[in-house]
């Protein structure tokens, strides 16, 4: 039976007379939009639950029992992928329908299976409806070498940025990118580059391999789905220490804590050597947050951005870390080598223009006393 049949077939009874298949439960994205509607969560014993602009919401349907939600998730599964799911008790993968992709993971809990299905756009995004408040995103994608890190909690967008970017450089740029994703989330395409997407568990069996790897097929831009382990941080920095543009995420809420989070993956006798290797191959630090937009009609991001500018790099050498935020708040004018904003002062940015409530900018906000004094100073 084709991939297509499963997806379609009926299986779940929602009332006597209607049943859903899978494809019906993911046309809800369609519907509404990834940027309203960005997950989809299947569990035993529970209805099917939708996060809408950041929050859960519960179909008014009956709970999935388990052979259920079985044949919902083979549908989406391939038969290796479910091997593996039966052996390693989780899957990660991905699935493409005619306008979306979907990014997947497979897993069991106390209840038995469960899955968490996020929806992607097929194409990522042009890089003016990201939401940069400035126009860093023009320093990045000319840039030729360093590491460029997008941090932020799970579901704040990370990689919707850097595929919008890497799309930008593959559209106006001869080069060649190559992608380590753990799964593939977009696919992205380009008039100009020549672009290969290495999923981990398929195309290659770690990031720290496709690392290695990836130094010997002459790239001039790296994508490196995320920093997990010492290993996999120590050959990223090298990429990016070497002449290429690399591209990575972390889950890290802020700039200072990004730098901070990198340094503690390795030993205390190895912080000095890797404070300087990051201060000499650190290009710009985005770290966002998808804000409810007043309207209530989705999300949209707060970016705080670091450069790394000479006085950056100095203090990531002498590890004061704690001066970052300073720099962060002075050198704020929208012109190349310059172009930092602090979170909070975004968050003010995004309240002027009445895009989000100040209570709410103030809720998201790393520094609630710093947001004040910004909208006090902008008052």
């Amino acid at each position: 039976m084709s991939s297509t049949n499963r997806i379609d077939s009926k299986v779940y009874a929602v009332s006597a007379d209607r049943k859903m298949s899978m494809a019906d439960l993911l046309d809800y994205f369609a519907k509404r939009g990834s940027l309203r509607v960005s997950d989809l969560h299947l569990k035993v014993d529970a209805p099917p639950v939708y996060r809408v602009d950041g929050d859960l919401q519960r179909m008014k349907s009956p709970p999935l029992d388990a052979p259920t939600l079985v044949a919902l998730s083979r549908s989406l599964l391939s038969d290796a992928e479910w091997a593996t799911l039966t052996e390693n008790r989780s899957v990660d993968t991905s699935y493409i329908t005619e306008t979306m992709q979907f990014r997947i993971n497979c897993f069991h809990d106390n209840d038995g299976l469960v899955l968490a299905v996020r929806a992607l756009e097929a194409q990522p995004p042009p890089l003016d409806q990201i939401g940069f408040p400035n126009a860093v995103w023009s320093d990045i994608v000319n840039q030729q070498q360093g590491l460029v890190l997008v941090t932020g909690i799970t579901g704040a967008g990370k990689s919707t940025t850097i595929a919008s970017l890497i799309h930008h450089i593959a559209e106006t740029r001869p080069c060649r990118i190559i992608t380590l994703e753990d799964p593939i989330e977009y696919q992205l395409t380009g008039t100009k580059a020549m672009i290969s997407q290495r999923e981990v568990g398929r195309d290659v069996p770690s990031f720290e391999r496709g690392l290695r790897d990836c130094l010997r097929e002459d790239p001039d831009v790296i994508f490196v789905g995320e920093m997990r382990d010492r290993e996999s941080t120590s050959w990223t920095l090298t990429a990016a220490e070497t002449g290429h543009l690399v591209f990575s995420t972390l889950h890290t809420r802020d700039a200072r804590g990004t730098i901070t989070r990198i340094l503690d993956m390795f030993p205390p006798g190895r912080h000095e050597e890797v404070a300087s290797q990051l201060s000499l191959g650190l290009s710009h630090v985005l770290s966002q947050k998808l804000i409810p937009r007043a309207d209530g009609q989705g999300r949209v991001v707060a970016m705080e951005i670091l450069n790394n500018t000479y006085a950056v790099s100095n203090l990531i050498r002498q590890s004061k870390l704690e001066q970052i935020y300073s720099q962060l708040q002075t050198r704020t004018r929208d012109l190349p080598g310059e172009r930092m904003m602090t979170l909070e002062r975004a968050l003010v940015l995004l309240v002027r223009s009445g895009v989000v409530t100040p209570l709410e900018a103030e809720r998201w906000a790393n520094h609630p006393s710093a947001f004040l004094s910004e909208v006090q100073k902008d008052g």
